[in-house]
């Protein structure tokens, strides 16, 4: 009985290492399908990040300070005189009964702070704290945590840049769920007028600030741990935190 093989125009047998990759590429091959379900899953990926950032941007870019808001106290996370001026603003107001400055450089003195804010000195003596022991925004989240027990607030005024708000709202409800956070963004402009996509620095840190709220996400979904973004002890200036005297 002969065996038939398949064989070239000459009538010579095709070599086996060809028809092995007419298998291996051909339409309905494992690696085609492999390819393929890489290929949208990429696809799909991309379309959600870039779809999370637009929604990331359009978020910040409708946030507005809330009028006539009333909390226990209020906290400020460090990165700007322009977030502890609208800090001390509100404390003047009596939006808050007191005011926790955090992630102060140990070189910043409270002194400094009142007069960059030319806040009236029994005002910030009385009413305004300093803390120095957070590094990042995990780190405030720590630090305003155990200032808000420490007190027995429950209401809590949140000020720092528009774009910073998601990133320390998540990092401070993580730390801190009993407590009901209340933000109040700092808006350098209307983002909402402003065509700020067209500007290279606001992308930029639009960008960068999403980038780290997607990480801080993931990070807790999927259950990995994390610094508590504080301090050393023995490289802070002061224990606890720091009053004017």
């Amino acid at each position: 009985m002969s065996t038939t093989r398949s064989t070239k125009g000459n009538g010579s047998p095709s070599p086996p290492r060809r028809r092995v990759s007419r298998q291996l590429f051909s339409r309905h091959s494992r690696l085609r399908r492999t390819a393929r379900w890489l290929i949208t899953g990429v696809f799909v990926m991309l379309a959600a990040i870039f779809g999370g950032f637009l929604w990331f941007a359009d978020s910040v870019a409708s946030m507005r300070p809330p009028e006539g808001v009333k909390a226990d106290a209020i906290v400020v996370l460090t990165g700007g005189y322009q977030r502890i001026d609208q800090a001390m603003g509100l404390l003047r107001d009596g939006a808050g009964k007191r005011l926790l400055i955090s992630g102060a450089h140990p070189s910043t003195t409270p002194a400094q702070i009142r007069k960059m804010t030319q806040t009236p000195s029994d005002l910030f003596t009385c009413c305004v704290d300093v803390g120095y022991d957070a590094l990042d925004t995990i780190g405030n989240a720590s630090e305003i945590s155990t200032w808000i027990h420490d007190n027995g607030f429950t209401v809590v005024l949140v000020v720092t840049q528009n774009y910073h708000m998601p990133r320390s709202l998540h990092e401070l409800r993580r730390v801190d769920p009993v407590t009901e956070f209340i933000p109040y963004p700092v808006v350098n402009s209307d983002l909402t007028r402003k065509a700020w996509f067209t500007e290279p620095d606001v992308v930029r840190i639009m960008i960068l600030e999403y980038a780290k709220v997607v990480v801080a996400i993931a990070r807790d979904w999927m259950g990995l741990g994390h610094t508590n973004g504080l301090r050393p002890r023995e490289k802070t200036e002061a224990a606890g935190f720091r009053q004017l005297l």
